[in-house]
């Protein structure tokens, strides 16, 4: 069972479809991992996104799930440590201490540069985070959460993953009475994202 954000390696150019970029090509020649996204895909295979170096250089595909030879989660590199010296970097050691007690990961370019190696990151980069929250977290407490992120040396994107899907953790703990829930079969306005969405 994989899930949204999980690095997966074995895509290789053959995977590819006919209509993808030269640069595509060249991340997945060179043994680049693809990250999961939200999406359906067909039976036995896995929808994915292919990284480029730039930051527009994103490809929606899918990969056998026969192909996968390894599998990082985002909770597998809260604890990795980056020789680099970034902002982002400087910002997820501030903010381990914060998430100890809880069920958390790095996504985006920090989780595929902690992962692979790969160098993603660059001075103006965000942070992106995954918070597991199978319970219902009430809005006072993401307003709390959000005061500290928001004291990090560089932006923090927190996405909240409910049962029902993900929700950024900024919408949460805003004044809007829906909020914009994503799963693979899209997204929706709903009102609580830990209520079973008819």
């Amino acid at each position: 069972m994989v899930n949204a954000h999980d690095l997966l390696w074995g895509m290789t150019p053959v995977h590819a479809p006919a209509d993808a970029p030269a640069w595509v090509l060249d991340a997945l020649a060179a043994g680049h991992p693809v990250v999961v996204r939200r999406a359906i895909a067909p039976p036995g295979y896995v929808a994915v996104g292919v990284r480029g170096r730039l930051r527009e250089q994103r490809f929606a595909a899918v990969m056998p799930m026969a192909a996968v030879r390894r599998r990082v989660v985002p909770e597998d590199l809260r604890d990795v440590i980056s020789p680099r010296d970034l902002p982002t970097l400087q910002a997820l050691a501030q903010l381990r201490p914060v998430l100890a007690k809880e069920d958390w990961g790095v996504t985006g370019s920090a989780g595929f540069e902690l992962a692979s190696g790969i160098e993603a990151l660059h001075a103006k980069s965000d942070l992106d985070l995954i918070l597991r929250t199978p319970e219902r977290l009430g809005r006072g407490d993401a307003e709390d959460l959000l005061a500290i992120l928001d004291t990090a040396v560089c932006a923090v994107d927190l996405q909240l993953q409910t049962p029902f899907g993900a929700v950024a953790l900024r919408e949460w703990a805003g004044g809007s009475r829906r909020v914009l829930l994503k799963n693979a079969s899209g997204a929706q306005l709903v009102i609580d994202p830990w209520q079973v969405v008819a």
